[in-house]
Protein backbone atom coordinates (compact mmCIF):
# COMPACT_ATOMS: atom_id res chain seq x y z
CA UNK A 1 0.00 0.00 0.00
CA UNK A 2 0.97 3.89 -0.93
CA UNK A 3 0.38 5.29 2.31
CA UNK A 4 -0.78 8.97 2.30
CA UNK A 5 -2.86 9.70 4.83
CA UNK A 6 0.11 10.95 7.07
CA UNK A 7 -1.77 14.31 8.11
CA UNK A 8 -4.37 12.32 9.64
CA UNK A 9 -1.71 10.01 11.19
CA UNK A 10 1.54 9.14 10.55
CA UNK A 11 2.34 5.37 9.29
CA UNK A 12 4.69 3.93 9.61
CA UNK A 13 6.30 4.85 12.92
CA UNK A 14 9.87 4.44 13.34
CA UNK A 15 10.86 0.77 14.40
CA UNK A 16 12.06 2.61 17.99
CA UNK A 17 8.41 3.55 19.00
CA UNK A 18 7.03 -0.24 18.52
CA UNK A 19 9.93 -1.33 20.45
CA UNK A 20 9.76 1.00 22.83
CA UNK A 21 5.74 0.34 23.52
CA UNK A 22 6.67 -3.45 23.84
CA UNK A 23 8.95 -3.29 26.28
CA UNK A 24 7.38 -0.92 28.36
CA UNK A 25 3.83 -3.21 28.45
CA UNK A 26 5.81 -6.05 29.00
CA UNK A 27 8.63 -4.78 31.47
CA UNK A 28 7.31 -1.67 33.10
CA UNK A 29 3.37 -2.17 32.79
CA UNK A 30 2.28 -0.51 36.12
CA UNK A 31 0.51 2.37 37.31
CA UNK A 32 3.56 5.29 37.70
CA UNK A 33 3.46 7.09 40.62
CA UNK A 34 1.43 4.76 42.68
CA UNK A 35 3.67 2.51 44.33
CA UNK A 36 7.27 2.52 45.43
CA UNK A 37 8.20 -0.67 44.33
CA UNK A 38 10.64 -0.55 41.19
CA UNK A 39 7.92 -1.06 37.74
CA UNK A 40 6.06 1.99 39.18
CA UNK A 41 8.95 3.81 39.45
CA UNK A 42 10.14 3.07 36.27
CA UNK A 43 7.16 3.73 34.64
CA UNK A 44 6.99 7.15 36.32
CA UNK A 45 10.53 7.91 35.04
CA UNK A 46 9.21 7.40 31.58
CA UNK A 47 6.54 9.86 32.31
CA UNK A 48 8.52 12.32 33.52
CA UNK A 49 11.53 11.83 31.06
CA UNK A 50 9.16 12.42 28.41
CA UNK A 51 7.37 15.34 30.24
CA UNK A 52 11.15 17.00 30.22
CA UNK A 53 11.70 16.10 26.75
CA UNK A 54 8.92 17.84 25.40
CA UNK A 55 9.64 20.73 27.39
CA UNK A 56 12.91 21.08 25.51
CA UNK A 57 11.32 19.91 22.18
CA UNK A 58 8.85 23.05 22.16
CA UNK A 59 10.77 25.45 24.38
CA UNK A 60 8.69 25.69 26.97
CA UNK A 61 9.17 27.35 30.81
CA UNK A 62 8.25 23.48 32.79
CA UNK A 63 8.32 20.04 32.42
CA UNK A 64 5.02 20.31 34.97
CA UNK A 65 3.26 22.33 32.04
CA UNK A 66 3.20 19.12 29.71
CA UNK A 67 -0.01 17.74 29.96
CA UNK A 68 -0.16 14.23 28.09
CA UNK A 69 -4.05 14.09 26.86
CA UNK A 70 -5.69 11.43 24.43
CA UNK A 71 -5.58 13.46 21.33
CA UNK A 72 -5.03 16.79 19.82
CA UNK A 73 -8.81 17.60 20.00
CA UNK A 74 -8.17 16.43 24.04
CA UNK A 75 -5.96 19.01 24.45
CA UNK A 76 -7.86 21.72 22.64
CA UNK A 77 -10.42 21.05 24.50
CA UNK A 78 -9.10 21.06 27.91
CA UNK A 79 -7.27 24.54 27.16
CA UNK A 80 -10.72 26.11 25.89
CA UNK A 81 -13.04 24.60 28.24
CA UNK A 82 -10.84 25.58 31.01
CA UNK A 83 -9.59 28.91 29.91
CA UNK A 84 -12.71 30.70 28.89
CA UNK A 85 -15.92 32.18 31.02
CA UNK A 86 -18.93 34.19 30.29
CA UNK A 87 -18.16 37.46 28.41
CA UNK A 88 -14.78 36.18 27.65
CA UNK A 89 -13.98 37.37 23.52
CA UNK A 90 -12.04 34.72 21.66
CA UNK A 91 -10.46 35.55 18.05
CA UNK A 92 -9.87 32.25 15.89
CA UNK A 93 -10.39 31.80 12.01
CA UNK A 94 -12.12 30.60 9.27
CA UNK A 95 -9.18 28.02 8.87
CA UNK A 96 -10.41 26.00 12.17
CA UNK A 97 -10.54 22.15 12.69
CA UNK A 98 -13.62 21.34 14.54
CA UNK A 99 -11.52 20.54 17.40
CA UNK A 100 -11.32 23.99 18.00
CA UNK A 101 -15.22 25.30 16.28
CA UNK A 102 -17.06 22.67 17.73
CA UNK A 103 -15.84 23.26 21.48
CA UNK A 104 -16.13 27.28 20.80
CA UNK A 105 -19.83 26.22 19.57
CA UNK A 106 -20.75 24.97 22.81
CA UNK A 107 -19.27 27.69 24.84
CA UNK A 108 -20.66 30.31 22.88
CA UNK A 109 -24.11 28.90 24.08
CA UNK A 110 -22.85 29.72 27.78
CA UNK A 111 -21.83 33.02 26.73
CA UNK A 112 -17.90 33.29 25.54
CA UNK A 113 -17.86 35.14 22.59
CA UNK A 114 -15.85 34.42 19.01
CA UNK A 115 -14.95 36.44 16.24
CA UNK A 116 -13.56 34.50 13.00
CA UNK A 117 -10.69 35.98 10.94
CA UNK A 118 -10.41 35.02 7.11
CA UNK A 119 -7.85 34.51 4.81
CA UNK A 120 -6.18 34.98 1.46
CA UNK A 121 -6.75 32.45 -1.22
CA UNK A 122 -3.89 30.85 -0.57
CA UNK A 123 -4.86 30.41 2.81
CA UNK A 124 -2.69 32.84 4.76
CA UNK A 125 -4.13 34.86 7.43
CA UNK A 126 -2.97 38.96 8.20
CA UNK A 127 -1.90 39.60 11.32
CA UNK A 128 -3.37 43.13 10.70
CA UNK A 129 -6.89 41.30 10.75
CA UNK A 130 -6.39 39.96 13.66
CA UNK A 131 -5.51 42.92 15.64
CA UNK A 132 -8.64 44.93 14.44
CA UNK A 133 -10.99 42.11 16.36
CA UNK A 134 -9.26 42.65 19.61
CA UNK A 135 -11.21 44.12 21.83
CA UNK A 136 -11.36 44.66 26.14
CA UNK A 137 -13.07 41.27 26.52
CA UNK A 138 -10.32 39.70 24.08
CA UNK A 139 -8.81 37.04 26.51
CA UNK A 140 -7.58 34.48 23.80
CA UNK A 141 -6.35 33.90 20.15
CA UNK A 142 -6.91 30.32 19.39
CA UNK A 143 -5.44 29.22 15.46
CA UNK A 144 -3.85 26.71 14.22
CA UNK A 145 -0.07 26.66 12.86
CA UNK A 146 -1.23 25.02 9.12
CA UNK A 147 -4.54 24.29 7.98
CA UNK A 148 -4.96 20.42 7.63
CA UNK A 149 -6.97 21.78 4.54
CA UNK A 150 -4.99 24.17 3.09
CA UNK A 151 -1.63 22.93 4.29
CA UNK A 152 -0.73 26.69 4.60
CA UNK A 153 1.74 28.23 7.09
CA UNK A 154 0.51 30.79 9.31
CA UNK A 155 3.00 34.02 10.76
CA UNK A 156 2.45 32.88 13.88
CA UNK A 157 5.32 34.89 15.61
CA UNK A 158 3.89 37.82 14.01
CA UNK A 159 0.32 37.17 15.72
CA UNK A 160 1.65 35.75 19.31
CA UNK A 161 3.29 38.97 19.18
CA UNK A 162 0.12 41.01 18.71
CA UNK A 163 -1.79 38.90 21.48
CA UNK A 164 1.75 39.61 24.15
CA UNK A 165 0.93 42.96 22.87
CA UNK A 166 -2.91 43.25 23.98
CA UNK A 167 -2.37 40.99 26.95
CA UNK A 168 -4.12 38.19 25.35
CA UNK A 169 -3.23 34.60 25.50
CA UNK A 170 -2.76 32.80 22.39
CA UNK A 171 -3.33 28.84 22.40
CA UNK A 172 -1.61 27.18 18.69
CA UNK A 173 -3.19 24.22 17.20
CA UNK A 174 0.04 22.55 15.86
CA UNK A 175 -1.39 19.39 14.78
CA UNK A 176 -0.11 19.64 11.25
CA UNK A 177 3.28 21.19 12.41
CA UNK A 178 4.51 19.65 15.19
CA UNK A 179 7.43 17.16 14.70
CA UNK A 180 8.07 18.75 11.01
CA UNK A 181 8.48 22.32 12.08
CA UNK A 182 10.78 23.89 14.65
CA UNK A 183 8.34 25.24 16.86
CA UNK A 184 9.86 27.42 19.70
CA UNK A 185 7.29 28.80 22.22
CA UNK A 186 9.04 31.50 23.69
CA UNK A 187 10.26 33.30 20.56
CA UNK A 188 6.61 32.63 19.34
CA UNK A 189 5.54 34.09 22.19
CA UNK A 190 2.82 31.24 22.38
CA UNK A 191 0.92 30.33 25.58
CA UNK A 192 -0.36 27.31 25.03
CA UNK A 193 0.26 25.00 22.65
CA UNK A 194 -1.93 21.36 21.37
CA UNK A 195 -0.54 18.87 19.48
CA UNK A 196 -1.69 14.87 18.70
CA UNK A 197 1.44 12.76 19.55
CA UNK A 198 0.28 10.20 16.68
CA UNK A 199 1.08 12.72 13.78
CA UNK A 200 4.49 14.56 13.30
CA UNK A 201 5.47 13.32 16.53
CA UNK A 202 5.67 9.84 15.41
CA UNK A 203 3.99 8.43 17.99
CA UNK A 204 0.97 6.25 18.30
CA UNK A 205 -2.85 6.85 18.36
CA UNK A 206 -4.42 7.50 21.97
CA UNK A 207 -1.38 10.44 22.64
CA UNK A 208 -1.78 13.72 22.58
CA UNK A 209 0.11 16.73 24.48
CA UNK A 210 -1.25 20.69 25.95
CA UNK A 211 2.07 22.63 26.66
CA UNK A 212 1.60 25.27 28.81
CA UNK A 213 4.33 28.21 28.90
CA UNK A 214 4.54 29.91 31.42
CA UNK A 215 1.98 31.13 34.24
CA UNK A 216 -1.67 30.16 32.48
CA UNK A 217 -4.56 29.32 34.56
CA UNK A 218 -6.27 26.35 33.21
CA UNK A 219 -9.38 24.99 35.35
CA UNK A 220 -10.22 21.12 35.28
CA UNK A 221 -13.07 19.72 34.19
CA UNK A 222 -11.42 16.00 35.24
CA UNK A 223 -10.86 14.95 38.74
CA UNK A 224 -10.20 11.62 40.24
CA UNK A 225 -6.79 9.56 40.90
CA UNK A 226 -3.42 11.34 40.67
CA UNK A 227 -1.07 9.46 43.13
CA UNK A 228 -0.41 12.87 44.80
CA UNK A 229 -2.09 14.40 47.78
CA UNK A 230 -4.65 11.36 47.77
CA UNK A 231 -5.75 12.55 51.89
CA UNK A 232 -7.16 15.86 50.19
CA UNK A 233 -11.17 15.93 48.91
CA UNK A 234 -10.29 17.74 46.30
CA UNK A 235 -8.53 17.32 43.17
CA UNK A 236 -4.39 18.60 42.99
CA UNK A 237 -3.96 22.36 42.00
CA UNK A 238 -0.70 21.97 40.91
CA UNK A 239 0.71 21.31 37.09
CA UNK A 240 0.61 18.04 35.55
CA UNK A 241 -1.78 16.77 38.26
CA UNK A 242 -4.70 19.25 37.58
CA UNK A 243 -5.03 18.43 34.54
CA UNK A 244 -5.02 14.65 34.59
CA UNK A 245 -6.65 12.26 36.34
CA UNK A 246 -6.50 8.21 36.60
CA UNK A 247 -3.83 5.90 34.86
CA UNK A 248 -2.76 7.37 32.01
CA UNK A 249 -1.49 5.94 28.31
CA UNK A 250 1.62 4.69 29.68
CA UNK A 251 2.66 2.59 27.25
CA UNK A 252 1.76 5.16 24.31
CA UNK A 253 3.51 7.97 26.08
CA UNK A 254 6.32 5.68 25.90
CA UNK A 255 5.87 5.43 22.20
CA UNK A 256 5.25 9.36 21.93
CA UNK A 257 8.84 9.49 23.48
CA UNK A 258 10.76 7.49 20.93
CA UNK A 259 8.86 8.87 18.22
CA UNK A 260 10.27 12.72 19.57
CA UNK A 261 13.63 10.76 20.13
CA UNK A 262 13.30 9.87 16.93
CA UNK A 263 12.91 13.02 15.43
CA UNK A 264 15.85 14.45 17.56
CA UNK A 265 18.15 11.76 16.25
CA UNK A 266 17.65 12.33 12.65
CA UNK A 267 17.49 16.52 13.19
CA UNK A 268 14.15 18.16 12.06
CA UNK A 269 15.70 19.99 8.93
CA UNK A 270 16.40 16.92 7.42
CA UNK A 271 12.67 16.01 8.15
CA UNK A 272 11.29 19.04 6.89
CA UNK A 273 13.98 18.96 3.99
CA UNK A 274 13.00 16.04 2.59
CA UNK A 275 9.17 16.64 3.18
CA UNK A 276 10.13 19.78 0.93
CA UNK A 277 11.20 18.10 -1.44
CA UNK A 278 8.43 15.67 -1.81
CA UNK A 279 5.88 17.97 -1.34
CA UNK A 280 7.73 19.94 -4.61
CA UNK A 281 7.37 17.15 -6.67
CA UNK A 282 3.58 16.56 -5.94
CA UNK A 283 2.80 20.15 -6.30
CA UNK A 284 4.47 20.37 -9.69
CA UNK A 285 3.14 17.08 -11.10
CA UNK A 286 -0.48 18.04 -9.73
CA UNK A 287 -0.63 21.28 -11.38
CA UNK A 288 0.58 20.15 -14.63
CA UNK A 289 -3.02 17.31 -14.67
CA UNK A 290 -5.39 18.51 -16.74
CA UNK A 291 -8.61 19.17 -14.50
CA UNK A 292 -7.28 19.31 -11.53
CA UNK A 293 -7.20 22.13 -9.00
CA UNK A 294 -5.15 22.24 -6.09
CA UNK A 295 -5.99 24.36 -3.07
CA UNK A 296 -3.44 26.47 -1.07
CA UNK A 297 -0.13 28.37 -1.83
CA UNK A 298 1.70 26.97 -4.30
CA UNK A 299 5.00 27.21 -2.36
CA UNK A 300 6.54 23.81 -1.01
CA UNK A 301 8.04 26.47 1.64
CA UNK A 302 5.17 28.13 3.08
CA UNK A 303 3.17 24.97 3.35
CA UNK A 304 3.40 21.73 5.50
CA UNK A 305 3.63 18.17 3.51
CA UNK A 306 -0.41 17.95 2.92
CA UNK A 307 -2.64 18.70 -0.31
CA UNK A 308 -5.85 18.77 -1.50
CA UNK A 309 -7.15 18.76 -4.19
CA UNK A 310 -10.08 17.99 -7.27
CA UNK A 311 -10.32 16.62 -10.34
CA UNK A 312 -13.01 17.49 -12.81
CA UNK A 313 -15.87 15.24 -13.31
CA UNK A 314 -14.90 13.67 -10.04
CA UNK A 315 -16.36 13.71 -6.74
CA UNK A 316 -13.66 13.39 -3.67
CA UNK A 317 -15.03 10.33 -2.20
CA UNK A 318 -15.52 8.08 -5.45
CA UNK A 319 -11.56 9.48 -6.72
CA UNK A 320 -10.24 8.38 -3.56
CA UNK A 321 -12.26 5.38 -3.50
CA UNK A 322 -10.77 4.53 -7.05
CA UNK A 323 -7.15 5.63 -5.86
CA UNK A 324 -7.39 2.74 -3.25
CA UNK A 325 -9.56 -0.31 -5.37
CA UNK A 326 -7.08 0.20 -8.48
CA UNK A 327 -4.02 1.60 -7.43
CA UNK A 328 -3.63 0.47 -3.72
CA UNK A 329 -3.51 4.52 -2.52
CA UNK A 330 -4.79 5.33 0.78
CA UNK A 331 -5.28 8.75 1.22
CA UNK A 332 -8.56 11.07 2.69
CA UNK A 333 -11.32 12.69 1.02
CA UNK A 334 -14.40 14.99 2.24
CA UNK A 335 -14.31 17.51 4.49
CA UNK A 336 -11.52 16.78 6.79
CA UNK A 337 -13.56 17.45 9.80
CA UNK A 338 -13.01 21.74 8.80
CA UNK A 339 -16.41 22.30 6.84
CA UNK A 340 -15.67 26.52 7.32
CA UNK A 341 -12.35 26.38 5.00
CA UNK A 342 -14.47 24.48 2.35
CA UNK A 343 -17.31 26.62 2.64
CA UNK A 344 -14.31 29.36 1.33
CA UNK A 345 -13.17 27.13 -0.97
CA UNK A 346 -16.91 26.29 -2.32
CA UNK A 347 -15.60 22.56 -2.18
CA UNK A 348 -18.70 22.40 0.68
CA UNK A 349 -20.17 19.81 1.23
CA UNK A 350 -17.94 17.79 -0.85
CA UNK A 351 -14.88 18.76 -0.13
CA UNK A 352 -11.43 17.32 -1.24
CA UNK A 353 -8.87 15.10 -1.98
CA UNK A 354 -6.00 15.27 0.22
CA UNK A 355 -2.54 13.60 -0.17
CA UNK A 356 -0.50 13.99 3.35
CA UNK A 357 3.19 12.78 2.64
CA UNK A 358 5.81 12.06 5.51
CA UNK A 359 9.33 11.58 6.47
CA UNK A 360 8.78 7.93 5.32
CA UNK A 361 7.45 8.74 1.61
CA UNK A 362 9.84 8.77 -1.16
CA UNK A 363 10.13 10.34 -4.86
CA UNK A 364 9.36 7.00 -6.47
CA UNK A 365 5.91 6.58 -4.28
CA UNK A 366 5.42 10.49 -4.81
CA UNK A 367 5.46 9.89 -8.92
CA UNK A 368 3.05 6.54 -8.53
CA UNK A 369 0.65 9.08 -7.07
CA UNK A 370 0.90 11.70 -9.76
CA UNK A 371 0.69 8.75 -12.63
CA UNK A 372 -2.94 7.11 -10.57
CA UNK A 373 -4.07 10.55 -10.46
CA UNK A 374 -3.46 11.43 -13.95
CA UNK A 375 -4.66 7.85 -15.04
CA UNK A 376 -8.06 8.96 -13.13
CA UNK A 377 -8.95 11.04 -15.91
CA UNK A 378 -9.21 8.29 -18.35
CA UNK A 379 -12.20 6.47 -15.95
CA UNK A 380 -14.59 9.79 -15.53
Amino acid sequence: MLYLDNAATSWPKPEEVYRAMDTFIRELGANPGRAGFRMAAEAERVIMETRVLLRDFFHATSPDGVIFTLNGSDALNIALKGLLSPGDHVITSCLEHNSVSRPLNRLAERGVEYSRVSHHPDGSIDPGEIKKLVRPATKLIVLTHASNVLGTLEPVEEIGRIAREHGVLFLLDAAQTAGILPIDMQEMNVNILACPGHKGLLGPPGTGVLVINGEVEISSFREGGTGSLSEEPFHPSHYPDRLEAGTPNTAGIAGLKAGVEFILKEGIERIRSHERELLDSLLTGLLSIPGVTVYGTQEAGSRTGLVSFNMEGWEPQDAAAVLESRFDIACRAGLHCAPWAHRFLDTYPYGAVRFGISYFNNEIEIQAALGAVAALGGFS
